[in-house]
């Protein structure tokens, strides 16, 4: 029987060798608020990677200042977090697994004591602060930021950028008719709010030839948020700019959300845009054994699969899968005596 879970597969020029993603997940862990690599994140990175996760990808990365979740998230925004990044993907590297990175920009969900940016003057909750509505100027700001921060990405040897466009952040706050009410070409249709993320995509694209993810919540679970015909059209539309698999994710936009939790239930979602926008997909959200993760990737419901809290609770997750799955995958030399 052959086991899927652990078969390569190739984006352009690189082959990951298992379907086991390390999800991105903020470890909110510099320690300077400068957005500079710490011990932590080299061992946390690394870590996974002596576990043999196929691709470890590290968290939301602020490509600007103001754009971090909080002011502990790590940064990519000066030529200076280079050094730091290029170390954890010399460690992840080492271990023959391949590292991506994802590129944010929290727009009005950002909280850095200064002022937060959203196409919208529409706050992400009743507590939190109203945002300042965006120029032309500031979103040309953030598309070349963006782009720099693919540059940067590309000097520090990641293999794959992903793109952050879920969870109510910025790019999701153009998608959304829940949070884009402007009236210029980047709001109103569906094809004028997905111009944002169509931008930073032709930007990325020309510093940039490796592969490229981009993830979306794909449900809003709000009646007057974008239907799943929405996001099949943003899909088709980002298959055609050239982008490699949406990392498919849902929530994060309508503050009053009410979602229904339980093992896999964000797979329909990455099931029905990889079948009708015929784009690779993975699958995220409460997969937590090997054999649902097999089930996903043989009934092609998804392409990868993304592991988040199951990996912080156990960093050899890929082992205790291959074990379920009666499949015999290669120890680390230094830790063979103990897999065997």
């Amino acid at each position: 029987m052959t086991v899927k879970l652990f078969e390569p597969i190739t984006f352009k020029s690189v082959t990951l060798p298992n379907r086991i993603v390390m999800a991105p997940m903020c470890m909110f862990s510099v320690e300077q608020e400068d957005g500079q690599v710490t011990p932590f994140h080299i061992t946390h990175y690394e870590t996974r990677a002596v576990g043999q996760v196929g691709l470890v990808m590290l968290e939301a990365t602020a490509i600007l200042p103001e754009g971090r979740i909080k002011t502990t998230d790590l940064g990519i925004w000066h030529d200076t977090h280079i050094n730091g990044l290029k170390t954890i993907n010399a460690r992840i590297h080492a271990h023959q697994v391949k590292s991506a990175i994802q590129l944010a920009h929290a727009g009005r969900k950002a909280r850095t004591g200064s002022a937060c940016y959203a196409p919208s003057q529409l706050a992400a909750s009743d507590s939190e602060p109203t945002p300042v509505e965006m120029t032309i100027a500031d979103i040309q700001k953030v598309i070349d930021a963006f782009k720099e921060g693919a540059i940067r990405a590309k000097a520090a040897d990641f293999d794959i950028i992903e793109l952050h466009a879920a969870h109510g952040y910025l790019i999701n706050q153009f998608l959304s008719p829940l949070a884009n009410k402007r009236i210029d070409h980047y709001g109103g249709s569906r094809e004028n709010r997905y111009r944002f993320l169509k931008e930073i995509i032709a930007a990325v694209k020309t510093v940039w030839q490796g592969p490229i993810f981009v993830r979306i919540s794909a449900d809003e679970y709000d009646a007057e948020g974008n239907s799943m015909d929405d996001f099949i059209y943003f899909s088709t539309e980002m298959k055609q700019q050239g982008i490699d698999l949406i990392d498919v994710s849902t929530g994060g936009i309508a503050q009053h959300a009410k979602i229904d939790v339980f093992p896999g239930y964000q797979t329909k979602h990455a099931e029905i845009i990889k079948h009708q926008a015929n784009i690779a997909t993975g699958a995220v959200g409460l997969i937590t054994e090997g054999i649902q993760a097999e089930e996903i990737l043989k009934n092609e419901r998804a392409d990868l699969i993304f592991i988040g809290r199951a990996l912080l609770k156990n960093p050899y997750w890929a082992k205790e899968a291959a074990d379920q799955l009666e499949y015999e995958l290669t120890a680390p030399q230094q830790y063979i005596r103990g897999w065997q």
